[in-house]
């Protein structure tokens, strides 16, 4: 049995204050290493020019400077479709909005913006609105966490992890830190 000690974890959930980045951020970092998210994720940003970064000024953008800054052809139109569900107000940017709606809400809403699927919506649940208890069971860090914590054999499916996972429910994100953690600290040599 492992103990769940928050206070160790070394990412803390803060909820974000402006969700169409966050959004855009999980979008950019889909599929590829941190590394690569984050120079990738710091050029996109300076397309901005200290200008805000809203929906509207991220539409302004061609797609040129968008692929300059190394987004695949794929991941702008996605950002495109996301940056206009929040134009035509399909998305607000309003924390009260978000905390009205359930999880599985959350998701529904988000599997309509085009390249946003499961993955991307666990990420948004659990780092933008800080929900307690989700278990993101397509997260590759996570498959590898449950494999080393409870070591195993070979790295779960689905159901393995849901069962492992059931002595934290209404922890799962807190448990979700804790795996990210154990393969970090590996990584890092801990």
């Amino acid at each position: 049995m492992i103990k769940l000690e928050k206070h160790k974890l070394k990412r803390k959930l803060v909820p974000s204050e402006n969700h169409f980045l966050s959004l855009t951020r999980s979008i950019i970092y889909q599929q590829i290493s941190t590394k690569a998210g984050n120079a990738i994720n710091g050029r996109f940003l300076a397309l901005f020019c200290r200008r805000k970064i809203t929906p509207r000024n991220l539409l302004k953008l061609s797609d040129k400077d968008l692929r300059g800054a190394g987004l695949s052809g794929q991941k702008v139109t996605y950002l495109r479709d996301l940056a206009q569900k929040f134009e035509d107000k399909t998305f607000s940017n309003s924390q009260e909005h978000w905390n009205r709606l359930s999880d599985e809400e959350v998701k529904a809403n988000l599997v309509q913006v085009r390249g946003i699927g499961s993955w991307t919506a666990d990420m948004f649940l659990i780092f933008a609105l800080n929900r307690p208890n989700v278990l993101p069971v397509g997260d590759l860090g996570i498959k590898k966490g449950f494999q080393k914590v409870f070591k195993l054999r070979k790295l779960p499916d689905e159901k393995r992890m849901r069962k492992l996972a059931k002595e934290f429910e209404g922890e799962h994100s807190y448990l979700a830190l804790f795996l990210w953690q154990s393969i970090d600290d590996a990584e890092e040599g801990w």
